[in-house]
C-alpha cells in the first residue's frame, strides 16, 4: 500500500458505488456511514478487507486537512442526500460539501425516466442514463 498523507483522498468499492475517505495528520481516516455517521478509523478498517485506491493531493490541500480535520472529529450525522462520504471528504479538502456520484445517479436517472416517457423506449433511457451519469460526475467549477 503506498505512503499515507494527510490530505491523501482514499476510496474502496462498496457495492455499486465508491465509498470515500480522507486520511487525517495522525495517518487514520476520516469518513462517513450510515450507522456510525463521520468517524475515525484506521486504514485497515476503512479497507475492510478490499483494495484501496489512494489519490494524492496538492499542498494547499495537505495542509487545509491538516488545519481542519480536528475540527471534523466531532462527527456529523450521516444523510445520502445531504451529507455522505463524499459529502465529508469534498468540506474538508475543498471547503464544500458535494457528491458527484450522488450528483450523477440522480441526473442520470432523470434523464432515463424523462426519455423513457417521452419515446417509451429501453434503448433511449438507458442512453439518456448514461449520459446525465458522465455529465453529473463533472466537477461543477
Amino acid at each position: 500500500m503506498a505512503h499515507l498523507r494527510p490530505g491523501d483522498v482514499v476510496s474502496r468499492r462498496k457495492g455499486l458505488v465508491m465509498h470515500r475517505g480522507v486520511v487525517l495528520r495522525d495517518g487514520r481516516i476520516l469518513h462517513n456511514t450510515p450507522f456510525k455517521g463521520e468517524h475515525v478509523c484506521s486504514p485497515r478498517e476503512f479497507r475492510a478487507g478490499r483494495r484501496m485506491y489512494v489519490q494524492t493531493t496538492d499542498a494547499d490541500t495537505r495542509q487545509r486537512v491538516r488545519r481542519a480535520g480536528d475540527a471534523h472529529l466531532g462527527g456529523r450525522g450521516y444523510n445520502v442526500l445531504t451529507n455522505n462520504c463524499e459529502h465529508t471528504v469534498s468540506r474538508l479538502t475543498h471547503g464544500k460539501a458535494e457528491s458527484p456520484q450522488l450528483r450523477s445517479w440522480l441526473l442520470g436517472t432523470g434523464l432515463a425516466v424523462a426519455a423513457f416517457a417521452l419515446t417509451r423506449h429501453p434503448a433511449a433511457a438507458a442512453a439518456a442514463y448514461a449520459v446525465g451519469r458522465k455529465v453529473g460526475a463533472v466537477r461543477p467549477r
